[in-house]
């Protein structure tokens, strides 16, 4: 039993080689094993960092006597949402359907075909306040299958042709991308669906605590690069974008969702007040948080928050190659939430203070206690033993150099606690956003005269990474484990989120490598996901997950934790058109992002990354070419250029190989400048307030 899982790529498939259930890896092979048996299968959704996961495993999957009805009865399948969320996209729009919500654990019950007929989440071992226990449940939907068969796929047919229509309402909604749009057209109505989208925001802002809703609080990093790139227009919402930006970055980096000792953001709050974090860290949400704030830092209103900014974009930086580095370069999936005391999973115990171990090991009278916000009964009101750290305010010069002295005497102490376990997977799409982060976080720091040379060596270190064990000229593989590609082919994400990155990664250094990289990562999506059917999530989707969506392939348009594949394949294809590459990626950007004209105005938090794009094609976008024989000169005017071009703006410097935004460029003055649109450049300049002065006139 255990052989099947113990090689794989994903930890969370690994944690349960082990359990006396005879589990099988997603494929053929167990949907064919469920037809010679005659018997339905039972997929079980979740991931390594997640705490119920842990629960449920522990209560069901190493219960001998759960173990026999699931091996008696059922083909059970054991799916990594990280690592499948082809898989996990179709059964959670199942789950939803049938349930009203979502969540993970997840538990479907397919057919020997792949179509749903029933479906949970969490279930426990015993009955619980109506809540049947697991072995009911199983118990329940075998003998459904057994007795009543015709039911049964009546009921799969029906959760089938709903899903079917979800996917046909995407693709409506995506329209047809085959038809080149008037380039008269391409932004009729986008600049006024976009300031309805901020208003729309500004509506459903929590005005009190930032961000947007109600508990659970999840950090909208999509959406804050479009209110980013937004806040930097000469658009009439443009400060209502920057102030929304504003207060749910600062909200959040004075929350507990952010770890004040050791860097990073935890996935999301239960609470609205930003305080109390589900402990779990990903990957993808640090890799855009780190983006965003270094973005921010160019923006804040005064010195404090931009140090603020900056210091949050140095801390986060810091925990993602100290905590998630791996061999060779890349970074891991995530930290659990959970810590191991005593045999024991307690969530956050490596995280929390009491105000009794804070006063030991700062003392009783010490300044940096007066700076944080501590729950008056030692975190009681959540069942954590003690507080998150939270600041109470944004911290002056003087108050973060007392703050920084105490994070240092904090972490030493943390330091010896137990420490969560780590997903080690690495995700090609994520590593991609990664790497823009480092690359956008080093220069910003650099800018501001904090200069951290290692950024920009990890950012590189993860791109020859990608390269080398992901990307084989042709193909992009998602995941890889201790440095050797396995599993599936990357889906749309991967190979966009890789070309993001490195699209990042050259605009940093000039080095050509990653630029003619990003353009053949972006041909090969093009020619990879997009056919006569429209766009697709997936290469080679899996027929059983086609047959639970209703024959439909995925394409799925709105944002989620992570931006879209179609919202960041948009932005892959208008760098690389912007640089030289094909006129149709310019085109297909267009077409990839047109919906917003209608999805902005409604469903604003769905589409943020969409939606900067957007705001991206009607800047121009606004391209910067800067060439010379003077480094300093040059590194003076991509300075400038970087200060005042907004977010949106594309680089190109360094050698002309490739790159036709370059070409015939060249110079021997110490430093030129172009500003440009569409590769149509105006005259060249050679000082900083010129080149300011020449980005400023396109607002």
């Amino acid at each position: 039993m255990a052989e099947r899982l113990k090689n794989q790529a994903s930890a969370y498939l690994r944690q349960h080689a082990g359990n006396p259930v005879d589990w099988w890896p997603f494929g053929d092979e167990a949907f064919e094993e469920a037809r010679r048996r005659d018997v339905p299968v039972f997929i079980s959704i979740g991931y390594a960092a997640c705490h119920w996961c842990h629960v449920m495993a522990h209560e069901s999957f190493e219960d001998p006597g759960i173990a026999r009805i699931l091996n008696r009865d059922f083909v059970s399948i054991k799916v990594d949402r990280e690592e499948r969320p082809d898989v996990d996209s179709a059964y959670m729009a199942a789950t939803q359907a049938l349930t009203g919500q979502g969540g993970w654990p997840m538990s479907v019950f397919t057919l020997p075909d792949g179509r749903t007929y029933y479906a949970g989440t969490y279930f426990p071992p015993r009955q619980l306040q109506g809540t049947p226990s697991f072995s009911q449940v199983l118990e329940a939907v075998s003998g459904a299958w057994q007795d009543r068969r015709s039911e049964v796929e009546r009921s799969a047919e029906q959760i089938a042709a709903h899903l079917a229509s979800n996917q046909a309402a995407n693709r409506n909604l995506l329209g047809n991308l085959t038809a080149a749009v008037p380039p008269a057209d391409a932004g009729a109505g986008s600049a006024e669906a976009l300031d309805a989208a901020v208003e729309a925001l500004a509506a459903a802002e929590d005005s009190e605590y930032g961000g947007f809703g109600g508990a659970q609080k999840f950090p909208p990093s999509p959406l804050l690069r479009f209110l980013l790139a937004h806040a930097s227009s000469g658009s009439l919402t443009a400060g209502t974008a920057a102030a929304l930006a504003e207060r749910t970055l600062m909200a959040m980096a004075l929350g507990g969702i952010y770890d004040h000792v050791g860097g990073g953001f935890a996935r999301y709050t239960v609470d609205r007040r930003w305080q109390v974090p589900h402990f779990e860290k990903m990957l993808y949400d640090n890799a855009q948080l780190l983006r965003i704030y270094a973005h921010y830092s160019r923006q804040a209103a005064t010195a404090d928050l931009k140090s603020l900014a900056l210091r949050v974009t140095s801390g986060t930086a810091r925990w993602m190659a100290a905590e998630l580095g791996v061999a060779g370069g890349a970074f891991a999936s995530s930290l659990d939430a959970d810590t191991l005391v005593d045999g024991h999973r307690v969530e956050g115990a490596t995280y929390v203070f009491t105000r009794a171990q804070l006063e030991a090991v700062l003392g009783a009278g010490s300044a940096a206690l007066n700076l944080l916000e501590l729950d008056a009964d030692d975190g009681a009101s959540h069942r954590l033993p003690g507080s998150t750290l939270r600041l109470r305010a944004v911290p002056d010069e003087a108050q973060a150099r007392i703050w920084d002295d105490a994070r240092t005497a904090l972490a030493e102490v943390r330091s010896l606690r137990p420490q969560p376990e780590r997903d080690g997977k690495v995700v090609a799409g994520w590593n991609g956003l990664a790497i823009a982060g480092l690359a956008d976080a080093a220069l910003a720091l650099a800018d501001a005269g904090l200069a951290e040379d290692w950024m920009l060596l990890a950012a590189e270190a993860a791109a020859g990474y990608l390269l080398d064990v992901h990307w084989d000229g042709r193909t992009l593989r998602r995941v890889s484990s201790d440095g050797q590609a396995q599993g599936i082919e990357g889906l749309l994400e991967d190979y966009a989120g890789a070309a993001e990155g490195l699209f990042a990664l050259y605009a940093a250094t000039g080095n050509t490598r990653w630029h003619n990289a990003a353009q053949d990562l972006a041909a090969a999506a093009v020619e990879r996901f997009l056919g006569p059917e429209g766009l697709s999530d997936t290469a080679q989707e899996p027929e059983q997950i086609r047959q639970a969506q209703g024959g439909y392939t995925a394409a799925n348009p709105l944002d989620d934790a992570v931006p879209s594949g179609t919202a960041l394949l948009a932005g892959v294809l208008l760098s690389s058109s912007s640089y030289g590459g094909p006129g149709r990626h310019r085109e297909l950007a267009e077409g990839l992002t047109a919906h917003v004209r209608r999805a902005g105005p409604a469903i604003p938090q769905a589409v943020g990354w969409s939606m900067a794009v957007q705001r991206f094609i009607l800047d121009g976008p606004k391209e910067l070419v800067v060439t010379g024989t003077d480094p300093d000169a040059v590194g003076r005017l991509l300075a400038a250029g970087r200060g005042a071009g907004g977010p949106g703006l594309v680089i190109a410097h360094g050698k002309a190989d490739g790159v036709g935004l370059l070409q015939g460029r060249e110079t021997q003055a110490p430093a030129l400048a172009y500003v440009c649109r569409g590769m149509v450049c105006r005259r060249p300049v050679d000082s900083v307030p010129e080149l300011e002065a020449e980005l400023a006139a396109g607002r």
